[in-house]
């Protein structure tokens, strides 16, 4: 009986992987197929009433629009807005000035910028922004966006300013700054290897690496140690900022040492050069104001800022969708959400930059448009992802995957959070989905209940890269709506060889008693 639950209650997530692996379907396609199915699972065999299976879907198309879409669209129109201005074709040239290298560039923005956005936002914007930016430069756009999903996967946990971690630890019941020890003590080889990777898939392939193990080395080092540091001496608010900025100080620096002639087989071509061109800094500060704006936005409506917080955190509206027992209130917050912040930050940005209202207006209503199929994906996901959740059918394959592995399981620990942030697309919902049963599971075991929590937030971020809602959001922003199934067969290999390895690193943990 276990088994049969455990097989049917996989059933939509096996069709997606078939669907956007196998049959190359289109994202939007897939998810709405998956969503349906889900629906007829949980009322034909879990029982779910027609009422709380439609409201569940409900309760899932609201969290996808507000707030995980508005950060898409808000990420995207920034973009699109630069382009617009012509701010984009500045910041390239600026971009060229550190580099011409597309690696060392690859790392500025998709590892340094990418982990900021993360650490700041979350939400998508760490793969929307930067892999439209590498796009722009001159990057294959879906190796950018292959290469953005993978290295996302390791600042998940201090993702939003630490919510995935400050939740987890609410949920488990687990000490927070000792949490936030054991994430980044777990995640640690993870997040050294990934800026390596990052260069070996935007360079198509390992040779790549060859000229640029220093830069690569620094790029990491200058991340992973305040990273951790932050981690387990502050809290994981902060882990991801700091670390960023200061890899970022450290990258701009390296690049002159290291790189000051670049391989030509990985330069920017010659029209995009800008080397030559001398650029003030009220050029420069105009030309990245949408993104300045986006920082000190987020900074100083964050938690880091509290009477600011506190004065604009009440502004929202609570709802209770779902009609059954325990369902989740929503909360809909009107103005400290990043999705407005970076909505905000465009608008200004865009004035500053000298865009008229109507220019704005008309860029805005091309992203929708262009970008409709991303938030259909996105909120079949999300739809699907309640009801599986309320039915009980995620409870019944992590019950399943527990029972057949034993001893074993802290071997597969992640994968489960892999598999609710496949389901999910979130890593905070990851969470609250399966915080308790690790923490459950490691008590019945006689594990470190906060080790087991910390091999689930590294799951819920390694699950990402594959989830169909991240990839219809890199795919968005690269223009390839579409493309999902290309993507996803290409970043499949980077998510077996993380999961896999965060297997051993967990199980050797926990039989070192860590």
């Amino acid at each position: 009986m276990l088994f049969l639950k455990f097989l049917l209650a996989m059933l939509p997530i096996i069709w997606l992987i078939a669907a956007l692996s196998g049959l190359k379907m289109a994202g939007h396609k897939a998810c709405v197929t998956a969503m349906l199915l889900t629906m007829v699972l949980a009322a034909g065999y879990w029982k779910l009433s027609a009422l709380c299976t439609v409201t569940a879907a409900l309760e899932g198309v609201l969290n996808a629009l507000w707030p995980i879409c508005l950060v898409i669209i808000a990420a995207l129109f920034t973009y699109n807005l630069t382009l617009k201005t012509g701010a984009m074709d500045l910041i390239k040239k600026m971009l060229a000035t550190v580099s011409r290298d597309k690696r060392v560039l690859a790392l500025m923005i998709g590892w340094g910028f990418g982990n900021f956005m993360e650490g700041m936002a979350g939400f998508g914007t760490a793969v929307a922004i930067p892999a439209s930016m590498l796009a722009g430069i001159g990057l294959d756009p879906v190796r950018a966006v292959l290469g953005c999903l993978v290295v996302n996967s390791t600042p998940t946990a201090f993702g939003s300013v630490g919510v995935p971690t400050v939740t987890l630890a609410s949920v488990t019941g687990t000490e927070l700054l000792a949490l936030s020890g054991d994430v980044v003590l777990i995640q640690f080889i993870l997040t050294f290897l990934s800026p390596f990777l990052m260069v070996c898939i935007c360079g198509k392939g390992i040779k790549a690496l060859k000229g640029m193990l220093p830069m690569t080395l620094t790029a990491s080092l200058s991340f992973t140690v305040p990273w951790f540091l932050t981690a387990r001496f502050i809290g994981p608010e902060l882990p991801d900022i700091i670390g960023s900025i200061c890899s970022m100080g450290c990258m701009i620096a390296a690049a002159k040492i290291f790189n000051k002639e670049p391989d030509e087989a990985y330069a920017i071509e010659s029209g995009e050069k800008g080397g030559n061109e001398t650029i003030s800094a009220a050029d420069g500060l105009k030309a990245w104001s949408s993104f300045l704006l986006i920082f000190l936005l987020l900074i100083f409506t964050s938690t880091l800022c509290p009477p600011v917080h506190q004065a604009i955190a009440g502004i929202k509206s609570t709802v209770t969708v779902y009609a059954g027992e325990g369902g989740n209130a929503l909360s809909f917050s009107w103005i400290n959400t990043p999705g407005v912040m970076i909505l905000a930050a465009a608008l200004i940005g865009g004035c500053i930059q000298g865009a008229a209202v109507s220019d704005m207006v008309s860029v805005f209503v091309e992203t929708v448009k262009k970008y409709w199929k991303t938030v259909l994906t996105i909120c079949s996901v999300m739809a699907a992802a309640k009801i599986m959740s309320y039915s009980g059918m995620i409870s019944d394959i992590a019950k399943f995957l527990v029972a057949v592995t034993g001893s074993f399981y802290p071997f597969i620990a992640p994968l489960i959070g892999a598999l609710g942030a496949f389901v999910t697309g979130s890593g905070t919902s990851t969470c609250v989905l399966f915080g308790g049963l690790q923490s459950e599971t490691a008590a019945a075991l006689g594990l470190d209940a906060s080790w087991m929590a910390a091999a689930n937030v590294m799951g819920a971020g390694i699950g990402k890269m594959i989830c169909p809602q991240g990839i219809a959001i890199g795919a968005g922003a690269i223009g390839a709506v579409g493309s999902e199934s290309r993507i996803l067969s290409a970043v499949l290999k980077f998510f077996l060889f993380y999961v896999i390895l965060a297997g051993i690193i967990c199980y050797a943990g926990a039989c070192l008693g860590l």
